[in-house]
This record gives structure tokens, sequence and C-alpha cells, in this order.
């Protein structure tokens, strides 16, 4: 009893089932409507067919047929079941029947129409049994597996953002400029929110909305007088959850794009609106020119990664479209979200 209790959750499911499994499969054995006492005869063969069922479910599965080991489980199974026919017949019947049955041998087919059902129906349920479990395993396996991705493809984001953002703040700080100390405080509103705020898996849509405002207004600083800057939200409430910093990976890609190739005339545009059924809209558009450093930006790692952890956190929930038409590199992201927070 102390080892039942001892062992792992699993394992007490599994002995739990067999022996539910074995008392539904031996009253059906020992069933006689005409006869409604238990024969020792039917118990003591009960009891062989369930010990061939065990050899069979726990030493022949998990070592020959789990392994690909065909030939060498048939063969075992083949001679166990020999060995529960010829214990019956040479041992039980010519105890409790030495003038009737013990006289004469019915038959290969009887004698395995007499043994099969019961052996099958243990071995079967074992095996539905380890199925199950292993799916279960590979479940959870593809899980942990997403987890991590998603782990990497995030941890990919805050690097290749403080490396844009240390380079503008160092330009500044040669400047001797002003605006080096602004720079530094949104930095560090940003890199909070970045660091702290965003490690679980979904986090407020009003929190990321705000980290979007302070993201533009800090990639803002490298426009100044060049451009026009416009970030408009609408009904934007905290009743919704969205994967964080997936959406600053498109406004980063659109400041990228502008200053890469403008030095005057440059416009971003940033809309983002929620409607009542949770479909987030965001569009960006920002200007370019096509210049052969901007070839690359559209293809680059922060974009990949963002579609890739679309594809992982909003399978069927999301529609991205992406197009560069007349000097206008054009996003549009339907993103259907979730209440509440996981």
């Amino acid at each position: 009893m102390a080892l039942f209790f001892n062992l792992n959750s699993s394992a007490k499911k599994e002995i739990l089932f067999q022996v539910v499994l074995h008392v539904v499969v031996f009253l059906f054995f020992t069933f006689d409507k005409y006869d409604p006492e238990i024969q020792g005869f039917k118990v003591i063969a009960f009891f062989n067919y369930a010990l061939g069922a065990f050899f069979i479910n726990y030493i022949l599965l998990p070592r020959y047929f789990y392994m690909k080991k065909y030939l060498y489980f048939f063969c075992s199974v083949a001679f166990i079941i020999s060995f529960n026919i010829a214990f019956e017949e040479l041992i039980l019947e010519r105890i409790f029947y030495p003038d009737t049955r013990a006289m004469y041998f019915p038959g290969v087919i009887y004698s395995l129409l007499d043994v099969m059902p019961v052996i099958l129906i243990l071995v079967g349920f074992k095996f539905a049994w380890d199925a199950s479990k292993k799916q279960l395993e590979v479940e959870e396996l593809r899980t942990s597996v997403k987890e991590s991705e998603l782990l990497f493809l995030k941890s990919q984001i805050n690097p290749h953002f403080l490396f844009n953002n240390l380079n503008n703040l160092y330009s500044y700080a040669i400047e001797e400029s002003a605006k080096t100390p602004s720079i530094i405080l949104e930095l560090s509103s940003v890199l909070r929110y970045m660091l702290y705020d965003c490690k679980e898996k979904f986090v407020i849509l009003g929190k990321e909305i705000e980290h979007l405002k302070n993201f533009t207004q800090l990639n803002e600083m490298q426009i100044e007088e060049r451009g026009k800057i416009s970030f408009r939200t609408e009904n934007i409430n905290n009743d919704y959850q969205i994967a964080p910093l997936i959406l600053s990976v498109f406004i980063e890609n659109a400041f990228k794009h502008s200053t890469a190739s403008q030095s005057e005339d440059i416009f971003i545009d940033v809309s983002i609106i929620l409607d009542k059924n949770g479909c987030l809209d965001f569009e960006c558009r920002n200007s370019f020119l096509e210049i052969t450093n901007t070839e690359s930006l559209s293809n680059g790692i922060g974009l990949k990664n963002v579609k890739k952890r679309l594809e992982l956190l909003y399978p069927n929930a999301h529609d991205l479209h992406i197009q560069k038409e007349q000097n206008v590199y054009y996003v549009h992201l339907k993103l259907q979200l979730m209440k509440g927070i996981v």
C-alpha cells in the first residue's frame, strides 16, 4: 500500500484503471444467467488469461512491439497463448473435469476462441491507454517547444531595439544635444516595460498601447523637423489582452524605412482601432524612397520574427497584409483579441 502512494499520479491512474478493467472483464467472463454461482474453474482460468495479458502488456509491448521488433513480439505472443491453452487443457480441466472435458482436445480453433477474447480485451485496453498517454506527451512536448520558441523570439526583440536606440543616443550625446536627457527617460520607460511588464505571454491592451506611444515618441526624436508623425487610437480599453511587442516591430520598421531613405518630407501614420467584438485593426503607413539600403528592411529579423509569433500565438485569428506602393510602405493587421489576462 505504501508503494502505491509513492507512485506518481500517472502510474496510480493506470493501476486503478487496470483494476477496474479486470473486475469488469472478470464479471462478464464468469457470469452465467443459467448458473449464477461463480465456478472455481472460471476463476482460475481467468487468472490464467490475465497473467498472459500481463506479460504481453508490460513485457512484450514495451520491449518488442514499441521498439518495432514485431517478429519477436508475435512469436512471444504465440508462445504465451500456447502456454495458456496448454495450462487450461492439461492441468485445469484434468482437475475440475477429469471425466468430461479432460478426455478430449476440442481443437486449436475452439481453444483460441476460448482464450483470445479475454486477452484481446485486456491487451487492447492497455494498448489504447499507452497510445493516449503517448499522445498527451506529444501535446505537452509541442506546447513546451512552442513556449520555448516564443521565448526565443521575444528575446530577440529587446537586443535589437536596444542596439538601434543606443546608436541614436550616442549620436545625440556626441552633438551634446539638449534632448539627450529626454531620450534617456523615454528609453528607460520603454525598456522598463519590455523587461518587466511584458514577461507574460499576454498583457493588458491599454499597457501595450501606452508602450507604443512612448516607443513612437522615442523614435520621433530622430526625425525632428524633417517630417510629421501621427499616432491615433480609438476605443482602446483594458477588457482585452494582446501579445506584447508585436505591433512595435511594425512601427520600428516604419521609422527605419523612412529615416534610412529620406532626409525630408517624412511621414509615419499609425492607427489602432478596437471594435466592439474585440478585433484590433492596426494600420501603419510610412513614406520611403526606393534605394539600395531599404531593400533588406522588409526581410529583416524583426519582420520574420513577428510573422512567426503571429502564427504561434494567433493561428487562424490574424490577417496580415504588407505592401509597397508609390513610395508608401503599408502594414495592415487585423487581430482577434481575447478577454481577460492569462
